[in-house]
């Protein structure tokens, strides 16, 4: 949640004015033994209605989620929560197996079923009703991406389910959104258009020039040109800011482009989906992709084609502004090498003054080790710990972001060794009395017999505020900064 805030705070510095929180979803079912009981899946939201169906390892109470889009709200920034039905619902179906299609896949819902409709129904009720319900602001995404077009009749069952949820949550007075996916799901059964706004994502499950003959609103967010995977190996794991800051407007939505300003172009979005769970990508991996994008398409949103400053230019100003008052999720020092921290001897538990330093630095310092328990930090800040002893191996470590990486090192008793540790957006390394001993880099993880594979990242964003209950000596340390 402190990340989201930050967001928001960063969006309303760029007048960048609508945020679309993707509440649920789950992860490619072949990298868990292609068993979906034991595919990764997450609801994020306090849940009442459905005790359980909650994830346990990190949700956003319905009272926060309020205080957040209120506080969104202050600053200028709509929030859309999305509730993604029919397909992406691995979490529904796992609380509730039997309204899963085994014909199209679990992460399917089944449309066939009236108990599907009654648990969707009741789901999004929780949220919408009553004089002060969760979700406060005029607009609600009902999902409706990617479903299977295989059948004739399964296509029709989707029309009509798209269409039974556009007017539930209109029900209760919220302009409904939904992903374009009509094209793909071409068929008879009335979708209504009036007052709906549509993803514009891919031109083959919804050709745009259509979707507004029958009279949609879009956002353009094309695929091809702004969706980033990150470290997946498809889409972007950074977008092309070039390119998108000399060639695309909103206008442009895949190889459709449409007049400036089309009164049914509402505006545009990118988009980030952490498709491969389980990859060691950490919230500051993601804004470390997200931010320069962020900056140029604000520039775009607003400018369109009048863009008069040569890209170079921007992107060297670019860099030179902050992520607004306040806000630091990068952990930026500035953009010129120097010594951020200094400190002869290192006390145990004490504040440093300083929360952590952002990508493209290094931490040295002098250790005459003494045998620690395991678990034993040197430093640690809200987003992560790094270990003297890791509570695994007693290895040198650090975990962050539900991941614990360590190094193939740990110390002797009485050994006295100068260690150096820096990092950067690919990699993280150890330096033993100035030479190299390990560089945790990108990782290729292997599954079902080498058929799918997946990139491993372990990166760190070095933390520094708080030092750990250590015993050994830690003199001259040094931490500096080369920031870009």
């Amino acid at each position: 949640m402190d990340f989201l805030r930050d967001y928001v705070k960063m969006m309303a510095y760029y007048k960048m004015n609508t945020f679309q929180i993707h509440l649920n979803d789950n992860a490619f079912k072949q990298y868990y033994n292609h068993d979906w009981n034991k595919t990764y899946s997450a609801f994020r939201l306090e849940c009442e209605t459905y005790p359980g169906l909650t994830a346990r390892d990190g949700y956003y109470t319905k009272k926060e989620f309020i205080a957040f889009q209120q506080m969104a709200d202050s600053l200028g920034v709509e929030i859309i929560p999305e509730i993604d039905v029919p397909a992406h619902s691995l979490a529904l179906t796992q609380y509730r197996p039997e309204i899963g299609s085994e014909e199209y896949g679990m992460d399917h819902l089944d449309l066939f079923k009236p108990e599907t409709y009654q648990f969707v129904d009741s789901l999004f009720r929780e949220y919408l009703e009553g004089r002060n319900p969760v979700f406060i602001g005029k607009r609600v995404h009902i999902g409706t991406d990617e479903y299977s077009n295989k059948k004739a009749d399964v296509v029709e069952k989707f029309r009509e389910f798209t269409d039974h949820y556009i007017r539930f949550v209109e029900g209760f007075g919220k302009q409904a959104c939904v992903w374009g996916a009509l094209t793909h799901a071409n068929g008879s059964t009335p979708v209504k258009s009036k007052n709906v706004l549509m993803n514009a994502w891919y031109n083959g499950y919804a050709d745009p020039k259509e979707m507004i003959k029958q009279g949609y609103d879009l956002l353009s967010v094309p695929d091809g040109y702004l969706y980033i995977v990150p470290a997946a190996g498809y889409y972007y794991d950074y977008l092309d800011t070039k390119m998108l800051y000399n060639e695309w407007t909103p206008a442009h939505i895949g190889k459709e482009v449409f007049p400036e300003k089309h009164k049914q172009i509402k505006g545009g979005m990118f988009a980030v989906w952490n498709d491969h769970a389980g990859n060691g990508i950490s919230t500051k991996d993601i804004h470390y992709r997200v931010f320069p994008a962020l900056q140029t398409l604000a520039g775009k949103m607003w400018t369109g084609k009048d863009c008069k400053v040569p890209y170079e230019t921007f992107d060297t100003k670019r860099l030179e502004l902050g992520e607004g008052p306040g806000v630091n999720v990068a952990g930026r020092m500035g953009n010129k090498p120097r010594a951020v921290y200094n400190q002869d001897v290192l006390q145990p538990n004490t504040k440093t003054g300083l929360k952590e330093i952002g990508y493209h630095y290094t931490v040295s310092f002098d250790v005459q080790a003494v045998k620690e328990a395991p678990g034993t930090e040197l430093f640690r800040s809200p987003d992560a710990v790094f270990y003297l002893s890791d509570p695994a191996s007693g290895k040198l470590g650090f975990a962050r972001d539900g991941y614990l990486n360590t190094f193939n090192y740990q110390f002797y008793p009485e050994e006295e060794a100068t260690v150096s540790i820096s990092g950067d957006e690919k990699s993280t390394r150890l330096y033993i009395n100035g030479k190299l001993k390990e560089e945790l880099d990108i990782q290729k993880r292997y599954f079902n017999g080498g058929k799918d594979s997946m990139n491993y990242v372990r990166t760190l964003v070095f933390l520094l505020e708080k030092t750990g209950n250590f015993k050994s000596t830690i003199k001259n340390v040094e931490v500096l900064n080369y920031c870009k």
